[in-house]
């Protein structure tokens, strides 16, 4: 290998899909990504699991985080979509902790952030547009057109006004996935770049020990800002989904 080579970063590398479990995972195109996603549906599950098996009235550790769990996911329901927003608790409740997982795996080293592509984050997207258009449908019919003309408008400017609406409800689509897609893409390019200045800087001998233990505290503090990015982003995706459920219960 050349030296202009190995001193350049490959920054978008990490995110290239391997197949993964080998042969068995090759012949049905298995990927790192597809097993990050069972290992995060099987964390949300034992979560639970072990959280309320023991079911002590003084809980313990996982019965807390557990319990914690519950009340402030459907503290969030409640409040973001009404009464009616118990009913959707386990969608919000699966959706929040199935991308929190999968954020925050990502960032330890040899997993993989699944939420780095956008072919699953859109894929997240459009299943919370088509579940808050069927309850929008379900619950008021073909009334639930009626959400795209706000009341009082004058009928010159009705055409537009529809249009706008139309827009700004489809976008939401774009709005979910691109948001979560972006945020979990730049954090772990930028976590990339900067381990790389640690080994390249730190390979140029005596001069380059400081620049790389400054390039290693940047990414020490990077780390936790990403954990940190990586709880917001599931937390909002979450908040975005009860406000949307909120409209189509309640059509407004």
């Amino acid at each position: 290998m050349s030296a202009e080579g190995s001193s350049s970063i490959d920054a978008l590398g990490q995110f290239k899909l391997t197949t993964a479990l080998g042969p068995i995972g090759a012949s049905v195109n298995f990927t790192q990504a597809n097993l990050m996603m069972i290992v995060a549906s099987v964390l949300t599950l034992g979560l639970l699991w072990l959280g309320m098996r023991p079911r002590a009235m003084v809980p313990g550790r996982f019965q807390a985080a557990a319990e914690l769990a519950y009340e402030t996911i459907m503290k969030m329901c409640v409040d973001g979509i009404g009464h009616e927003g118990k009913k959707f608790f386990p969608i919000v409740f699966t959706l929040f902790f199935f991308i929190l997982f999968g954020n925050l795996l990502g960032v330890f080293p040899y997993f993989f952030t699944f939420n780095s592509h956008i072919a699953i984050t859109l894929s997240l997207s459009l299943f919370v547009f088509v579940l808050v258009t069927v309850v929008a449908l379900r619950e008021h019919g073909l009334h639930f057109f009626s959400y795209f003309l706000p009341k009082g408008i004058p009928g010159v400017l009705a055409p537009l006004m529809v249009a706008i609406e139309l827009i700004s409800y489809l976008s939401r689509i774009i709005s979910l996935s691109v948001r979560l897609f972006a945020n979990m893409m730049a954090g772990h390019v930028m976590l990339e770049v900067f381990a790389s200045f640690i080994v390249m800087l730190g390979g140029i001998g005596l001069l380059g020990y400081f620049p790389a233990g400054l390039s290693l505290v940047v990414n020490t503090g990077l780390i936790g800002f990403e954990l940190l990015v990586a709880s917001l982003q599931a937390y909002v995706f979450a908040v975005l989904t009860c406000i949307y459920l909120h409209d189509a219960v309640h059509l407004h």
